[in-house]
């Protein structure tokens, strides 16, 4: 038997050598890669949920607001208790300005963990008349008290954890005044 000779080797092993540590590399860097993308999706997920936790919790407020308002007319053009917008107006909810100052109501509820407190406004929608008591009053539109049910929208806005997080829920309610 006989030694090969160093001189015919050709370096084959130092090649496929280097061509698996080169598709180990690109695996590691994909792996690294995939896992950074899911840490993020998650953060944005728990950073969203927060948002939408904090705005209910401003809707719930706000409905406890509203069963401590004795008469409509403290709703008007200021907030956070406004008249609902007239048809060629822009929403309430819409213009810039509402969500600062005393234009809408911080949340009494306070809300751990989010950049900014949440905040809601109430707008007076409508007075409605129960149709099933209106044949029994002399003008059902001059009634009071329990046949006419006053209807309100709630909008809430939360913020996550990060500003960029940002929630906004809207709700009607309706309740008799007394």
């Amino acid at each position: 038997m006989s030694m090969p000779n160093r001189t015919n080797q050709q370096g084959v092993v130092l090649f496929i050598s280097l061509i698996l540590l080169l598709v180990l590399t690109i695996l590691g860097v994909s792996t690294v890669q995939t896992t950074s993308l899911e840490v993020r999706m998650s953060r944005n997920h728990h950073d969203s949920t927060l948002a939408f936790q904090a705005a209910e919790s401003a809707l719930r407020d706000a409905e406890d607001a509203i069963e401590a308002v004795l008469t409509t007319a403290v709703f008007d053009d200021a907030g956070p208790l406004y008249a609902v917008a007239e048809m060629d107006e822009v929403e309430r909810w819409r213009v810039a300005n509402v969500w600062t100052g005393g234009n809408s109501a911080v949340a009494a509820t306070n809300v751990d963990g989010v950049a900014e407190q949440p905040r809601y406004i109430i707008e007076h929608a409508a007075s409605v008349i129960r149709e099933e008591n209106a044949y029994q009053l002399d003008d059902p539109y001059a009634a009071a008290g329990v046949d006419r049910i006053e209807m309100f929208r709630i909008t809430a806005r939360g913020i996550g954890g990060t500003p960029n997080a940002r929630v906004v829920l809207q709700s009607g309610y309706g309740r008799i005044l007394d």
